[in-house]
């Protein structure tokens, strides 16, 4: 079967099950837009406003569905416009295949229009990428960067066809493509120290991390907490993993994680952690780090061991596989008077805010409450992240979709339209800030364009928040370039675009205002306006032990 190389990318995406990307044309590319108009019953394709907003919303779609999201791009500048979006895929290991075409092999190094070696640009950002430029290597190519987009620990690939090969024609032949399955090669000495270490401790905490979504592990997960009788902490990446609803469940871990979380985490005697990496923002000063523990450490990628934090032990392994393992040969293990003393902490220090007025946690656990704990939500990048992280209980893996390693504002609209689509029965929200909002608002127009219902609730205190809150605690209260109190009026701009705008000034309002949403069926966006110096608490000051949190209240008896 003589195809030509934009056929042949189409009928390999085919292959792979792929039934929606999210893309911008442009001339090197023509070719495979054209192939795809002719299969566009076969697969869906967005049309976003910008093609930063595709690879988010690939992104998006891989971190709802489980799946590998692809985006499609031109030369040039709509190659150099997904960088964004690939680094942020690649941060938090998420599985996207980047497809752009460049100009023709004779063009290539010759400072073509609109060439750009964009393999080259994106090399430290992907887990491989390709240039293409022998058709007869191109379907080969494509398998390939799906089986590594999926195997080990996921992470984006990038192919660059020059636009000849996506003309020139070869012989096709069709494969059955099987789904990747994790190693289940484990080793057994490693798995006996950690079975050891786990019967020795009596102050076990369990840390929880994006590594626990990404392999699919929550059912084995609930059982080894279960097992080991301990509290559970989470990273941002690592919510949903765990039920947040669950009694030994004590918050986010970190720098505005729970007091519960980092003093218990700091006197532990055995930290379990699952699938993380041990990020500045979880540590803090990485030598006062969890002092009192051992640590025990089970990842896929063995470059995470000894990284950031020395460990004692690890188990290198796909995490599913590993605590199915584990699972089998540990006994029941018994902590009461360890998880006592943590539930004390609990009570003692609960997640607080403002009790009147319309503030960033009270919005959070309206549509906590409205949603029923179900939706999938979405975040920005700053204060409103936090408190989405903090108020909104998650109890199912892939239901909160956030830029935790590169921290990208801008990422959570393209990325909610990626959510919807790879799970429509779902409610998806996206919870920003105004600054984050403003940086790909326009991709509201692809909401209204494809009609994506999603729900766009912009936390609004005229302020880049995150960014005046260190401002506020740490310099002096200069607020250099974060003041955003200008003439932009976002219920104009969503209406402006086709979708419904709405402002809420007050608690009543925005339960009003968010329950109309929810029935409505089509792209809202919802100005909440909330105080400028509204803070997040806890919080714990760069260079800081996580035992050393405070809170609103301890700044003030200062």
């Amino acid at each position: 079967m003589q195809l030509t190389g934009a056929e042949i990318v189409i009928e390999c995406l085919k292959e792979q099950g792929v039934d929606t990307v999210f893309g911008y044309p442009g001339g090197a590319i023509l070719n495979v837009y054209d192939e795809l108009y002719k299969h566009s019953d076969e697969i869906t394709h967005i049309l976003t406003s910008h093609e930063q907003g595709a690879a988010h919303a690939a992104d998006g779609y891989a971190r709802a569905t489980g799946k590998v999201g692809v985006c499609f791009a031109t030369s040039g500048p709509g190659a150099t416009n997904l960088v964004t979006g690939i680094a942020t895929a690649y941060m938090d290991s998420i599985p996207v295949v980047a497809i752009t075409c460049n100009v023709g092999v004779a063009l290539l190094g010759k400072d073509s229009f609109q060439e750009i070696d964009i393999a080259g640009i994106t090399m430290p950002i992907t887990k491989h990428n390709y240039i293409v430029k022998d058709v007869n290597d191109l379907a080969d190519t494509i398998r390939k960067a799906f089986v590594i987009a999926q195997t080990g620990r996921p992470g984006p690939v990038l192919i660059d066809i020059p636009k000849d090969v996506t003309a020139n024609k070869t012989e096709y032949v069709p494969e059955k493509i099987t789904s990747v399955q994790p190693s289940e090669d484990i080793c057994r000495e490693d798995l006996d120290h950690a079975l050891a270490m786990i019967r020795d401790s009596r102050k076990p905490y369990i840390f929880v991390g994006g590594g626990a979504v990404l392999s699919g592990a929550s059912k084995e997960l609930y059982e080894f907490v279960k097992k080991v009788d301990a509290p559970v902490t989470d990273s941002l990446m690592g919510k949903g993993a765990f039920p947040g609803t669950d009694d030994l469940y004590t918050g986010m871990l970190g720098m505005h994680g729970t007091k519960t979380s980092n003093y218990g985490v700091s006197e532990c005697d055995l930290l379990i952690v699952l699938g993380a990496r041990f990020s500045d923002r979880v540590t803090g000063n990485a030598k006062k780090f969890a002092s009192h523990a051992k640590i025990l450490q089970f990842d896929v990628d063995a470059a995470e061991m000894n990284k950031n934090v020395l460990i004692d032990e690890g188990v290198i392994g796909d995490l599913k596989v590993v605590l199915s393992q584990i699972n089998k040969e540990l006994e029941q293990q018994d902590h009461a008077e360890w998880i006592t003393k943590i539930r004390d902490y609990k009570e003692k220090y609960p997640l607080t805010y403002h009790p009147e007025g319309l503030t960033g946690p009270y919005v959070v656990e309206e549509i906590y409450r409205q949603t029923e704990g179900k939706a999938i939500i979405v975040t920005e990048v700053g204060q409103n992240q936090m408190w989405a992280a903090q108020f909104y209980k998650y109890t199912e893996p892939r239901t909160l979709l956030t830029s935790g390693g590169l921290g990208t504002m801008g990422y959570g609209l393209g990325a909610s339209l990626g959510a919807k689509m790879g799970r429509p029965d779902k409610v998806v929200v996206n919870v920003a800030g105004d600054g984050c909002f403003r940086m790909n608002m326009n991709e509201i127009a692809t909401a209204v364009r494809h009609n994506i219902p999603i729900i766009q609730v912009v936390v609004n205190n005229h302020v880049l928040g995150m960014v005046r809150q260190w401002q506020d605690l740490f310099y002096g209260q200069r607020y250099s370039a974060t003041v955003l109190n200008d003439a932009v009026d976002f219920v104009k701009l969503a209406e402006a675009m086709g979708a419904a705008g709405f402002r809420a000034t007050s608690r009543e309002e925005f339960q009003e205002i968010f329950a109309k949403a929810l029935q409505l069926g089509k792209p809202v966006v919802i100005d909440c306006q909330i105080d400028s110096d509204e803070k997040v608490w806890p919080m714990v000051a760069p260079g800081a032990a996580i035992s050393e949190a405070f809170d609103e209240h301890d700044l003030n008896n200062k």
